[in-house]
């Protein structure tokens, strides 16, 4: 049979004059450097879809290979291309969306056959606009890949369109505006965040000098939208309306004159209709949203705010994936976040979060910590209610989230997608396992015992602790240990445990992370039989010969999950029964178990230093927010707050104990012969 030979010297051609296309080009031209060798005549002419009959929607393309010498593209429009040539590098070159992320290795072929007359149709995706909101992003900005600082954004925003996404907020606060150029260069729509509506510029950085209060300066708000629509409005773009604070905040915090939802609602509906007449005279037929999220999800419920119409009203998850109303500190009103039948199907949107940051349980170094069939239940009632248009996926840095945004793209291809289908390919094109099932079947087994070994800190389904959960909640603990020797309880934690007693908190938290850590301690046993199976199937040349050393991934990844939880939590239980022994005037057993602790949450931080490896040198240097190293340094401090109350002032007692034989202890002629150690002399000395 006559067929087209894709090889790497393909010319492409197109006369399609868009900054889109040509990097589209460009990366069709990269993957065949990296996958092909061959180097026949043949030809890839990219083209308009020519009007006819039939109606061509966005993002529609045709592949055909008309020829042993030319395979011709057709579509719609920029995304179309963009799509259609994605599709050709991973239908026949392997190149996978996460090739980057995953560190997909390639074994170059000569060429690849296409039978003449092959046709390839884009299909219709389930949601209209769908996309990541590069959040938190604090790896990923201080990390340049081995290339540039703009490199891994480039590979965030790659893989967004690989897995057939087409919206983007990229980044958060001045990473917006730096990325945005970017991201739109690549052919994707561009979006805001919640608390920067239009895009704008924050008022208290381009007014710090002035109280940011609408009330007061109503007027130098209103000039900053317009500076921000004016800034965009050639651009492909959803726009954002509503009224925050400067910051993750409700704007009342710092204006007290609102003090009841009505006048908070009433405020916010009249800030969003001017915003949206803005727009609206700037922009033809302009495509607006408005975030329901946190408390202006409560305000919505509660009949005080009134919406511009045709707008996507954008519900959002809990950032535990139930689509129930965020917590924020102890308030926690769980209300469902999901719109009325009756409210029809045309203009709902979703965000929803394969990372979370909240202060207390969330989890941004480690994947959601609730299962794929939990997920798929929540994503697939949002759709049957109406989440249809929109759905924007916090990503993060992306690359601990890989698995959970596999599976959120193949469900915005289609809502049903099975979890369990999707987990095996996802194991088979990554990890390289197809050929051994015994092997695969120990991965599957890892993957469900990590949702089986996440911390439970509520009784709702919902309700499991990523790695803030022993490092944020640790180091309130600690803190309010220095500050009152545990006298009172800790008002903080009231959204999770018993508010008897600082020593009952204590209890509590010891033995719920004591527990964690003895079920990721076991699961790290059964990860480590799933690698040694995969070593021996790379050994024998088993396994998809496209993929990188699935062992190496395992270890960067499921592995690596699972070494913060049980060294966190392990660390977490340690300052539990340092506290039960402080709290028993045992001061130097109770400086020895903090020590302890620090040992444990010091092995977290040298788990992802032992991840750095290659281009990830650095990935994790700027843990920002989990911050385990600095979870370390307080804990070394309590322990010196420790020492001085059961050894100070003189500080001789417990060294003599540490270094002297027993018989030499008790004689003190001379009191101290020896400088005095450090805590952390002290400790190892113990």
């Amino acid at each position: 049979m006559d067929a087209f030979l894709l090889n790497r010297n393909t010319v492409i051609e197109t006369d399609w004059d868009s900054e889109p296309v040509r990097r589209a080009v460009a990366r069709l031209r990269r993957d065949l450097e990296m996958t092909l060798t061959g180097e026949a005549c043949a030809r890839i002419t990219i083209t308009r879809m020519a009007s006819g009959q039939t109606q061509w929607k966005p993002e529609q393309y045709r592949i055909r290979a008309v020829s042993v010498q030319e395979l011709t593209v057709e579509a719609s429009d920029e995304l179309g291309v963009v799509y259609a040539l994605i599709a050709i590098s991973r239908q026949y070159l392997g190149v996978l969306p996460f090739w980057f992320w995953n560190d997909q290795a390639f074994v170059k072929r000569d060429v690849v056959s296409i039978p003449v007359g092959t046709v390839m149709e884009s299909e219709p995706y389930a949601v209209e606009f769908r996309g990541w909101f590069v959040n938190d992003e604090v790896l990923i900005s201080h990390w340049d890949a081995g290339v540039s600082a703009e490199y891994p954004w480039e590979m965030a925003f790659e893989a967004l369109l690989r897995c057939g996404g087409n919206l983007v907020i990229p980044g958060t606060d001045s990473n917006s505006k730096k990325y945005t150029a970017l991201a739109e260069a690549m052919g994707l729509w561009i979006t805001q965040h919640h608390a920067e509506p239009l895009g704008a510029e924050m008022f208290s950085r381009a007014y710090p000098e002035l109280t940011p209060s609408f009330a007061e300066h109503g007027d130098l708000f209103r000039k900053l939208w317009r500076e921000g629509i004016e800034l965009q409005k050639d651009q492909k773009v959803i726009w954002n309306l509503g009224f925050r604070g400067q910051g993750d905040v409700p704007f009342w915090e710092n204006d007290p004159r609102y003090d009841t939802p009505q006048k908070r609602g009433q405020l916010i509906s009249s800030i969003m209709g001017e915003q949206y007449e803005m727009v609206c005279q700037a922009v033809e037929n302009p495509v607006c949203c408005v975030n329901l999220y946190g408390e202006t999800m409560e305000l919505y419920k509660q009949g005080f705010l009134e919406l511009p119409e045709h707008v996507i009203l954008i519900w959002a998850d809990n950032g535990y994936g139930e689509m129930v109303s965020r917590r924020q500190w102890n308030h926690n009103p769980r209300i469902p976040a999901l719109p009325d039948p009756s409210m029809g199907q045309d203009d709902h949107g979703m965000y929803y979060h394969a990372s979370f940051y909240d202060l207390q349980a969330a989890f941004v170094l480690t994947m959601l910590p609730n299962s794929m069939e939990f997920v798929h239940r929540e994503v697939e009632t949002a759709y049957q209610r109406g989440i249809r248009r929109l759905w924007l996926i916090n990503c993060s840095n992306v690359k601990p989230h890989v698995y959970v945004l596999d599976y959120l793209a193949a469900m915005w291809k289609q809502t049903d997608a099975d979890p369990k289908e999707h987990l095996s390919r996802y194991l088979d094109e990554y990890y390289g396992c197809g050929g051994k099932a015994d092997g695969k079947k120990l991965l599957e087994e890892c993957f469900a015992g990590y949702y089986q070994a996440v911390i439970p800190y509520g009784s709702r389904e919902d309700e499991h602790a990523g790695e803030q959960f022993y490092n944020d909640v640790a180091r309130v603990f600690l803190c309010h240990w220095m500050k009152d020797g545990g006298r009172e309880a800790c008002e903080e934690h009231a959204w999770c445990m018993p508010m008897d007693s600082f020593s009952a908190q204590m209890a509590w938290y010891e033995k719920l992370c004591g527990e964690g850590a003895d079920r990721f301690e076991r699961l790290l046993e059964a990860c480590r039989s799933a690698e040694l199976a995969l070593e021996e199937a790379e050994a024998a040349g088993d396994g998809q010969k496209q993929t990188q050393s699935g062992s190496v991934l395992w270890k960067d990844s499921m592995v690596l999950q699972c070494r913060l939880h049980a060294f966190c939590a392990r660390g977490a239980s340690y300052i539990g029964r340092a506290f039960r022994a402080f709290d028993d005037k045992d001061y130097k057993t109770a400086f020895y178990l903090l020590g302890k602790a620090a040992d444990s949450y010091s092995a977290a931080v040298q788990a992802m230093r032992d991840c750095g490896h290659d281009k990830w040198k650095g990935f994790y240097d700027n843990d920002a927010q989990a911050d385990i190293g600095f979870t370390v340094s307080l804990i070394k401090t309590v322990m010196g707050y420790v020492r001085s109350i059961g050894d100070g002032p003189y500080f001789y007692e417990w060294q003599r104990l540490a270094l002297y034989p027993p018989r030499d202890r008790k004689i003190m002629l001379i009191l101290s012969d020896q400088k005095r150690l450090t805590d952390e002399e002290l400790y190892e000395k113990m």
